[in-house]
């Protein structure tokens, strides 16, 4: 996914987005116009500081999580984000850092949705969306000639919703995996980001899109799933694909 290929079609009337950068936590913002107040954006960047602090000097003092890519148990006192991606990340089978992304975007989207009917906060390709009319997001596939041509609709009852995407081809996400894109929906972003980790791990192949959706779909709290590789795209559950292109 790509904050370049969100679409809504009343977003110039409804939303009003502006962008937060911290570190390595680079997100992309959009919430109801009456609710963006002027200083709201510092304080989202205040918001994020702080998380940041705290998860930064817990994995400096446990600095095997920063590079653990299987399942891990919390050690000390963690503070609750890194409790919330362990917790993630031990469900989808993955490393603890597979949930990070997925953490801060809803840490700021559940923050923003105390006072905004609306939110989305995209924080590299991991969403959080809390939407009061249909919204589109668009599928970003690198090479594969399906992107750019998709998007998936999200309803409002689905939301608060998280939705992540992992690729083995594109950007920074770590991947085992070839798959140019794997998506995960989820109530929870923590959870939606690493297993789309998971399924993108268990992608070499087009062949291996079925058993990689069948795994978003064993675990709970998983709400629907969707692979694309070698020019195929299979998807499973509340998944509603749209032609954009």
């Amino acid at each position: 996914m790509s904050r370049r290929v969100y679409r809504n079609d009343a977003a110039g009337l409804r939303l009003t987005s502006f962008a937060v950068k911290v570190k390595e936590t680079d997100l992309w913002i959009a919430v109801s116009s009456e609710a963006c107040s002027e200083d709201l954006p510092s304080r989202v960047e205040e918001l994020v500081f702080n998380q940041r602090c705290l998860l930064d000097r817990y994995l400096a003092e446990n600095p095997a999580y920063s590079s653990a890519l299987e399942p891990c148990l919390p050690a000390g006192n963690p503070p609750e984000i890194f409790r919330a991606m362990a917790a993630a990340a031990n469900r989808a089978g993955v490393g603890p850092m597979a949930a990070v992304a997925g953490a801060f975007a809803e840490t700021v989207g559940r923050y923003l949705e105390e006072t905004a009917p609306e939110v989305v906060v995209e924080n590299g390709g991991d969403i959080y969306i809390k939407a009061l009319a249909p919204l589109t997001v668009g599928l970003y596939a690198g090479n594969s000639p399906l992107s750019g041509k998709l998007a998936l609709k999200i309803k409002p009852d689905q939301s608060p919703l998280g939705v992540c995407t992992s690729s083995g081809t594109v950007g920074p996400s770590f991947s085992f995996g070839r798959a140019e894109a794997a998506v995960a929906l989820s109530a929870s972003p923590p959870l939606a980001d690493a297993v789309a980790t998971g399924i993108g791990n268990r992608i070499k192949a087009a062949s291996d899109l079925e058993p990689a959706l069948e795994y978003a779909r064993s675990i709970e709290g998983i709400s629907g799933a969707l692979a694309v590789c070698g020019g195929r795209v299979a998807a499973w559950g509340e998944v509603e694909l749209v032609r954009t292109g």
